[in-house]
């Protein structure tokens, strides 16, 4: 499973002239379900997400947790970070996870977010969607599960 995760002060994505999810402070993130991918991978990155200390402290620290300033979640599925562009001019998509597959883990990973008591927001999972972001800091990660 792969997370490109960003800390943002605000965030939308919208699918056909609609906008499907929408936070304030918080974190986007664009969610890789890989074929071999497991609960054991979804439950990493829920732990990894939520208690990564990547929020300012009152010494301008990165020491504060999601959980820790009480911040949203928007998670867009993104098939795509699974492309491998290392030979020809065409990324290779073969280890990304089918779509059924890739829904029912993706649809677990922010159903575990939200029991954490997190207030999630997703864009549509399969759809053409344009995500828009004030990108906070900036302060971008990329976390691999690798479990």
């Amino acid at each position: 499973m792969k997370v490109v995760l960003q800390r943002v002060s605000e965030a939308s994505v919208t699918v056909e002239h609609e906008v499907v999810g929408q936070i304030k402070s918080g974190l986007l993130l664009l969610v890789g379900i890989n074929h071999e991918d497991t609960m054991e991978d979804v439950n990493y990155m829920v732990d990894k997400v939520i208690n990564l200390r990547i929020f300012e402290d009152e010494n301008e620290k990165m020491n504060l947790s999601l959980l820790d300033v009480n911040g949203e979640i928007l998670s867009v599925s993104q098939f795509t970070l699974y492309g491998d562009c290392r030979k020809g001019r065409r990324p290779n998509f073969m280890s990304a996870a089918k779509p059924a597959k890739a829904e029912e883990l993706y649809d677990l990973f922010n159903e575990q977010l939200k029991e954490k008591g997190i207030s999630v927001q997703t864009g549509r999972f399969g759809a053409m969607m344009d995500v828009a972001l004030v990108n906070e800091g900036p302060v971008t990660l990329i976390l691999e599960s690798n479990v």
